[in-house]
């Protein structure tokens, strides 16, 4: 059988917009306007998810999925780059940033490395190629590149090579031990009038 797996990226929020590295923030407001105008148009699924941050549970909440937090889609741990923009911390510390960006394994934040958030994500689709089902997850943008990474074999140094936008979807399948990128865009109307309803119904919190 094939696992399908569709990862809605968080829809914006401050950090997104100042190139922050992210605290638990909430959406701001052309997020949350985003996110209410797609409400109603997501596929239908067997399951719904969201990782365990603010921003992640409210996308899904403005989208109309009552989703099971699950916190093996949390966000990367960037430890004491949090909270903090990306050009503040070239400019204090040009040496850690470029190890970071060069070596998958570094973590000079202290917090979590790029190949660890691989192997995280690994563990994550194993598991859904497992379950057999399709599955829709509201995750991070991180999440969502070390995915396509693992997904594709692509070596991790490629991670900092894909964009993710806020409320873009990517859509995987699995079966046999492998995944395919299947396609990677916006959100699109798939079944109107019942997909939001069907999340709601059947979504069961763990």
């Amino acid at each position: 059988m094939t696992a399908r797996l569709i990862l809605i990226c968080h829809a914006s929020t401050p950090a997104v917009r100042g190139s922050w590295f992210p605290l638990d923030e909430l959406l701001d407001d052309r997020g949350k306007a985003d996110a209410a105008a797609l409400a109603g148009r997501i596929p239908d699924a067997d399951r719904w998810l969201t990782a365990p941050e603010l921003r992640t549970r409210q996308t899904a909440e403005l989208l109309g999925l009552h989703a099971a937090i699950t916190p093996a889609l949390r966000e990367c741990d960037y430890g004491m780059w949090r909270g903090r923009s990306f050009d503040d911390i070239q400019a204090r510390e040009p040496a850690a940033v470029a190890a970071s960006l060069e070596d998958p394994a570094a973590a000079p934040h202290g917090g979590e490395s790029i190949m660890a958030l691989l192997g995280r994500v690994a563990d994550c689709l194993a598991g859904e190629q497992r379950e057999h089902t399709r599955t829709i997850a509201i995750t991070h943008s991180a999440v969502i590149r070390a995915m396509i990474v693992t997904a594709i074999g692509a070596p991790p140094a490629s991670f900092w090579r894909i964009d993710v936008a806020p409320l873009s979807v990517t859509r995987l399948s699995g079966t046999a031990g492998r995944w395919n990128l299947m396609s990677t865009g916006r959100a699109r109307p798939a079944h109107p009038g019942r997909c939001a309803a069907r999340g709601q119904a059947a979504a069961n919190p763990r």
